[in-house]
């Protein structure tokens, strides 16, 4: 049977990026601005800040927490994931 915690829930604490250029808040509909133009990332992120860090001349790095979300060009300003890698698959074996 369920029974709420009795802990309340009290939100992520306020994330700072340090090594990024510069933080953006995500809006209520999942995107980030950056030069008057609209990235979108996801509503998951809405109100929480993401790290944006420039890797080559127009492209640029967007984390959340210790996760790179994806990267976009400042021409096209789409995020790609596609780029980000992924972990390596761990096959458990029994002993």
């Amino acid at each position: 049977m369920y029974t709420p915690s009795s802990r309340p829930y009290r939100g992520l604490a306020e994330v700072d990026y340090p090594l990024h250029d510069w933080t953006a808040t995500v809006t209520r509909c999942g995107r980030m601005c950056w030069k008057r133009r609209k990235i979108n990332l996801s509503t998951v992120f809405a109100g929480q800040n993401v790290g944006v860090r420039q890797v080559s001349d127009r492209i640029w790095l967007v984390s959340f927490m210790d996760y790179d979300l994806g990267y976009f060009d400042d021409e096209t300003c789409r995020l790609d994931r596609s780029r980000i890698l992924q972990p390596e698959s761990v096959t458990y074996v029994p002993e």
